[in-house]
């Protein structure tokens, strides 16, 4: 079976080797960003369940629970939540 994402209480079919926000997008939600590499924070959103990884740490500041959608991957199910 698929893992799935839940974006702000939508469910979408998740690929793992696609970025988040390349995984929301090939599905078409709209999501605000301005990069693609998490310097800007733009797409900036609430992890409320699951794990993600990135290539490389982001450079924006992020608060505990937070994580940007542009330069992150899951594997496994994930709730998030934009903020």
């Amino acid at each position: 079976m698929p893992s799935k994402l839940i974006y702000n209480d939508q469910q979408y079919t998740l690929d793992a080797d696609k970025t988040l926000l390349e995984n929301l997008e090939s599905q078409a939600v709209s999501v605000e960003f301005h990069c693609r590499d998490g310097h800007c924070g733009a797409c900036r959103s609430m992890l409320v369940s699951g794990d993600v990884t990135y290539s490389s740490f982001p450079m924006a500041y992020l608060k505990e629970g937070e994580i940007l959608l542009c330069c992150s991957k899951s594997e496994k199910n994930i709730t998030i939540k934009s903020l």
